[in-house]
């Protein structure tokens, strides 16, 4: 894998656009805005021919999966007009794909790689609680992998205050069952990010990824 490009301007314009979140500042700031783009687009690139060798991802281009930086205000109370963020998602189809993938998120202090059921559909949660109901095993040995809990502890996710309809308030999964979404992440501070090595800890969490990854997919 080659050398991580230096993304010290990635998390510089992150930071400074986190600040002066007008268009005013990012149209006289283009220019880094570019720069910082091209670097990450890079990595992204990087990291999709990596990843296709353990995990294969089709005919895949950085542009495919990268996001774009203008926020959809339209029915948000937050108005302010860019992502303080680079991000992509990695899997067949890119950010448009129906396959659960690698989430790469930069951001100056609140980078992360993540993946799973973030908005799950409502049969994607189902299967999931009628899995854990019947057999929590595959998922616990998968989660509770050595490798898994050092990169990512436990799984994420907010949940419902009790049990979810049709389920005994008793059950010995409860914790589980009352998840809305089921996610694992990684966070990578910044001077991760800026480091030598930062692509191959991200192409190593992606690998531990996996396995959580093909659990949730093959349920739906």
């Amino acid at each position: 894998m080659p050398p991580t490009p230096d993304l010290q301007g990635v998390l510089s314009f992150s930071r400074a656009l986190s600040r002066n979140n007008t268009r005013e500042w990012f149209t006289a700031h283009r220019a880094e805005f570019d720069a910082a783009s091209e670097t990450f687009e890079g990595v992204v690139g990087t990291l999709i021919a990596a990843i296709s060798r353990f995990d294969p991802l089709g005919p895949l281009e950085p542009k495919d999966c990268i996001f774009r930086v203008y926020r959809d205000i339209r029915f948000s109370t937050d108005k302010t007009p860019y992502k303080p963020h680079f991000s992509a998602y990695m899997a067949p189809g890119g950010r448009k794909a129906t396959r659960l993938g690698y989430y790469l998120h930069l951001q100056a202090g609140g980078s992360f790689l993540g993946g799973g059921f973030h908005m799950p559909e409502p049969r994607q949660l189902a299967a999931f609680r009628d899995a854990i109901a019947e057999d929590a095993k595959p998922f616990r040995r998968i989660t509770g992998a050595k490798p898994f809990r050092a990169m990512f502890g436990e799984i994420e996710g907010e949940r419902l205050k009790t049990a979810p309809r049709g389920f005994p308030k008793d059950h010995a999964e409860l914790g589980l069952l009352r998840l809305k979404s089921v996610t694992a992440s990684r966070p990578f501070p910044d001077v991760m990010v800026t480091g030598p090595g930062f692509q191959r800890e991200v192409l190593a969490t992606c690998k531990a990824l996996r396995p959580f990854l093909e659990y949730l997919g093959a349920l739906t």
